[in-house]
């Protein structure tokens, strides 16, 4: 019989030699880590074990048929399989759940849940523990420490069974599988590409910076100019860049569109631009480098991610195998994020050297990584719930979407339309269906079809789409009304398939039988004084409408879809890797060919609960990630 084994690690940390200075990886497999002890729960019992005792402690356990539990698993996990060398059947994980519970909750720590949920309360004692090797504990203190770290383990538990009441079980697969990335690390790194990715990433920077300097240096004020020049080039651009305007216009002449927010003293809309702004910092991590950069800038930051990733993956590739840090439910959809300041779901993808990171990492010997990519499972997902039905045919019929619909903005034969054309159709395909507005689809046609277009011809291109697929404007005006259904209390369906709800007191019912969630809804007046609904999440009032709910719900789903082919993928071969709607996994060289057909067969799959949705992929075998 399974049996469940909760636990939590203490070790030694100090001033630098920390996980808020460095990163899991770094701290575990550093040679200044040292087990304190360790307190374990099966059963009823929690026993505190002082370093002496770790090892016969771990060792008379028969971690086989054990299920782990953990408040940060990526963490305790990695020490007890890479310091202890244990492979227990599966792992769990309560930060994991309680991001999946309670998604605009601000932290996750064991202190807040705790509070929370009124479990408990978590001690301090690890304050005290700063700096402390084991032999630097005296009897009393460590005793003390002892307990706390039982406490942890307690409330570990507590708060384990409160959300088990109502946690879904794939959705425990799902964290399991996650945190199987970053534990049962396969995935190597090439050093000697990625140092000469690193000199040229630098080199990039600097000619960008000095581009925009004496760009911006040209339309500042001159009397203002010789002073700041002579601070020098980081204190020019960042001070040039104070100004909302100039830096917004940089971020559009980069395919960015500007993030806003509501101040929370006037109530009107602004720009979000600060440090604390999570749309903005976000763009730390764009897949454009030259964005990167900009925004590094503006936020006094000396280095891009791209610089600080491949240091990192250096440093990693000098200790041993690459973990992969998910963050288990880390957007609104559930769609996995970034993590550990290693952000893979967004490897450059853009510039010269676009691919070149990918190509760093590489599978173990004898093994090829298969790459498999979701084809338009937003897209398809969209038409599929709207039941806009002649575009769910052309889809099962493998017709070419994206000419579909330039065909019905250029008034032409699908067989006509040309390259440019079809990426105009796919741009408007993509922005279009969630409600965008003809000045962002103006936006969107110039930075990624390369097709400027009149305000007029923005204006008709939306009005076509809308007339074209009627059932999809009919879905967000749903997207309205389920708002309001919550707000009021009132349960009603979304779609003609009845798989979406209004749940009141949850949110909106999703297949994995968790929530797209709208707390703490309020229905406000913008600065035209029109109606508009915000709800709170992480502290931040932010607006909902129908076209963001249909966009929030597609995406959720398309996500539901995607994890449960990902657990299908992950009974034959192992799951390396997933990004937005790709899964990655290593297969041995000698089956490859089958294993492409295996996992292309398990990422065409329908769930039962989406029937009648036709879903297809394209994937990519190589031994390294790039070559996918």
């Amino acid at each position: 019989m399974t049996k469940l084994i909760t636990l939590d690690f203490e070790t030694y940390y100090d001033q630098q030699y920390s996980l808020s200075k460095i990163t899991t990886e770094a701290y575990v497999r550093s040679p200044l880590f040292e087990t304190i002890g360790v307190s374990i729960k099966e059963g009823d019992e929690t026993v505190w074990y002082p370093q002496p005792e770790v090892k016969d402690a771990i060792a008379a356990i028969d971690w086989s048929d054990a299920l782990v539990l953990g408040q940060n698993t990526m963490f305790d996990g990695a020490i007890l399989k890479w310091r202890y060398g244990v492979s227990p059947l599966g792992w769990m994980d309560t930060m994991c759940m309680s991001r999946a519970l309670y998604p605009h909750e601000r932290s996750h720590a064991l202190s807040s849940q705790a509070k929370r949920m009124q479990v408990g309360e978590k001690g301090n004692e690890v304050v005290y523990a700063l700096g402390k090797r084991y032999k630097d504990f005296t009897a009393e203190e460590l005793a003390r420490y002892g307990e706390y770290c039982r406490n942890d383990v307690d409330l570990t538990y507590a708060l384990a069974a409160i959300y088990l009441q109502r946690f879904p079980k794939k959705e425990l697969k799902l964290i399991d599988l996650t945190l199987k990335m970053y534990i049962d690390a396969v995935l190597e790194l090439d050093g000697d590409l990625l140092e000469k990715h690193l000199r040229a990433v630098k080199e990039r920077k600097a000619a960008l910076l000095d581009k925009v300097r004496d760009k911006l240096l040209e339309s500042a004020n001159p009397e203002h100019v010789q002073l700041i020049v002579s601070e020098g080039t980081d204190v020019a651009l960042k001070k040039l860049m104070m100004s909302n305007e100039k830096f917004a216009n940089l971020l559009r002449e980069h395919g960015v569109e500007p993030p806003r927010k509501l101040s929370p003293t006037t109530g009107k809309e602004t720009w979000a631009f600060a440090k604390t702004d999570e749309a903005f910092s976000a763009l730390l991590e764009h897949d454009n480098e030259d964005v990167q950069a900009l925004v590094a800038c503006r936020l006094g930051n000396k280095s891009t991610l791209e610089e600080t990733r491949t240091e990192r993956f250096i440093a990693t590739s000098l200790r041993g195998t690459l973990p992969i840090p998910l963050k288990y439910y880390g957007a609104h959809s559930g769609r996995w994020s970034g993590l550990d300041s290693v952000n893979l779901q967004n490897l450059p993808s853009r510039g010269k050297d676009a691919n070149t990171i990918k190509k760093c990492i590489k599978a173990p010997a004898g093994y090829v990584v298969i790459d498999c990519d979701s084809a338009q499972i937003e897209a398809r997902t969209l038409a599929w719930l709207a039941g806009q039905w002649d575009l769910v045919e052309a889809f099962r019929n493998k017709q070419d979407v994206y000419k579909l619909m330039a065909s019905k903005i250029y008034h032409k034969a699908p067989e006509e339309i040309e390259k440019g054309e079809r990426q105009g159709g796919k741009t408007v395909g993509l922005g279009a269906g969630y409600g965008v507005g003809w000045r962002k689809l103006q936006l969107f046609l110039k930075t990624q079809a390369g097709v400027e277009v009149s305000d007029d011809e923005a204006q008709r291109i939306i009005n076509t789409y809308r007339q074209g697929f009627p059932a999809i404007p009919d879905l967000w005006e749903q997207g309205n009304r389920m708002v309001e259904a919550l707000a009021l209390g009132q349960k009603m369906p979304m779609d003609p398939h009845g798989l979406v709800w209004a749940y009141p007191g949850y949110g909106l019912t999703l297949p994995s039988g968790l929530h797209v969630q709208y707390p703490d809804l309020k229905r406000t007046r913008d600065e035209e004084g029109k109606a508009e609904w915000t709800y709170l999440s992480k502290h931040q009032r932010i607006k909902v409408y129908g076209g963001k709910v249909v966009e929030n719900v597609c995406q959720a789903i398309a996500r539901c879809i995607v994890g449960e082919q990902m657990l299908r993928i992950a009974k034959k071969y192992q799951v390396v890797l997933t990004v937005h709607d790709s899964v990655a996994v290593i297969a041995p060289e000698q089956d490859a060919e089958d294993a492409v057909k295996y996992v292309e067969s398990c990422m065409s799959w329908t769930p039962e609960w989406a029937d009648g949705l036709p879903l297809a992929c394209e994937s990519g075998v190589g031994t390294t990630y790039g070559d996918c």
